[in-house]
């Protein structure tokens, strides 16, 4: 407004004629240069007292105006609360105890005695394979432990009463061990030949079926499976060595199942994988329904940072200069107006939770900072609050 009242002003007084009576059209035409800078000085003197009036009279309608025009804006509170930073990555459920088993004797899948889905307990025969002839060997070594056993108590006997040698007492002793010990491996033998549970589970698949020929620490047999003892593997980036500790609470999703279920980290990796420079860790899931299975993927919320006293603002109240210093607008000296100070504050920002930042320092608990008008307000400039609001 005030640059159209100049131009209107300088127009008037340029078509009009000089202080000498004639046209600027005339004086240009006169090819003077003398005359044409006088007439120049003259216009500037003249643009210098407009000016100077324009002032006084703008100054006496900023004091007669009560309606002043200034930045609208909407504040909120900064209080401090309790705040609490999780680290998201994902997971995968498993088990030690889910193994397969392979037999450890070559032949003949001769039987198995469960059928998947089974529950089974520890040391139950699962299968057996064709022994090829151990089994009567077993037993012709067996009479042949006995002879030797009742032949070694009667030199005993004699060799107590003083009768016989001492050479004869020791042979008879040294080949009922011999007689002993090899019926003991033969029943080791012999045992290789079945196939038992490790451990209390479930059949969860009959692999081959009996009348195969096996192949020992080849074949694939059976797959035994407990789900009493789950736990959800992850890989951790390194910069978290600190924060994730055995005990740390976890907050585990199920994104296949829709549930949710609340652990702790019970196990921490102590090798840092020189590949993708992260550790291990486990977390131990309960399972009392028996719904997760191993290998299910599973989302982890892990609780890597608490603060009882953070200040949080939401991340687009934000602003950046050149340097990447990060700054808000924090108003001040407020009237009953409303009508307060933009103050530009820079501050240190920590953590980050969703659309929120924790502010380390810079803004104190109580202080109003501007959030809507944040990007059109210039430090030191008088702003008018709309609303005040308590940030939750």
């Amino acid at each position: 407004m005030k640059k159209l009242t100049i131009s209107l002003l300088l127009l008037i007084v340029i078509t009009s004629c000089g202080g000498d009576g004639k046209s600027v059209e005339a004086i240009i035409e006169s090819g003077s240069l003398e005359d044409i800078r006088a007439k120049r000085a003259e216009f500037v003197t003249q643009q210098q007292e407009i000016n100077s009036q324009l002032e006084q009279i703008d100054a006496a309608i900023a004091k007669l105006d009560t309606v002043k025009k200034l930045p609208l804006v909407t504040t909120f509170k900064a209080l401090a609360r309790d705040f609490d930073h999780f680290l998201e990555i994902q997971g995968d459920v498993d088990t030690k105890l889910n193994i397969v088993l392979y037999p450890e004797y070559n032949g003949v899948l001769s039987r198995v005695y469960v059928k998947d889905g089974q529950k089974v307990v520890k040391g139950q025969l699962l299968a057996s394979i064709d022994d090829g002839g151990l089994s009567q060997q077993l037993a012709q070594m067996e009479v042949q432990a006995n002879l030797a056993k009742t032949t070694f108590e009667r030199q005993e006997r004699l060799w107590n009463q003083k009768i016989g040698s001492e050479i004869q007492y020791l042979q008879a002793k040294t080949n009922y061990e011999a007689q002993q010990n090899a019926v003991n491996q033969m029943k080791a033998q012999l045992g290789k030949t079945t196939i038992r549970a490790p451990f209390s589970g479930i059949v969860d698949d009959i692999i081959t079926e009996q009348g195969t020929v096996v192949s020992a620490g080849q074949t694939p047999v059976i797959r035994l499976v407990n789900l009493n003892d789950m736990y959800i593997s992850a890989e951790i980036p390194e910069v978290y060595l600190g924060s994730v500790s055995e005990g740390k609470d976890v907050e585990v999703f199920f994104p296949v199942l829709g549930d949710t279920v609340n652990a702790k980290v019970r196990q921490v990796g102590n090798y840092i994988n020189p590949t993708n420079r992260t550790f291990k860790i486990e977390v131990n899931v309960p399972n009392q329904n028996k719904k997760i299975k191993p290998n299910l993927t599973a989302k982890l919320k892990i609780n890597d940072y608490s603060n009882p006293e953070a200040i949080l603002i939401p991340q687009s109240v934000l602003s950046e200069n050149a340097n990447g210093d990060q700054y808000v607008y924090v108003a001040s000296n407020m009237n009953g107006e409303n009508e307060a100070v933009a103050k530009r504050t820079f501050v240190n920002t920590g953590k980050t939770q969703g659309d929120y930042v924790e502010i380390l320092d810079g803004i104190s608990n109580g202080d109003t900072v501007v959030r809507e008008g944040a990007r059109s307000v210039k430090d030191g400039q008088s702003i008018k609050i709309l609303k005040v609001e308590v940030d939750e």
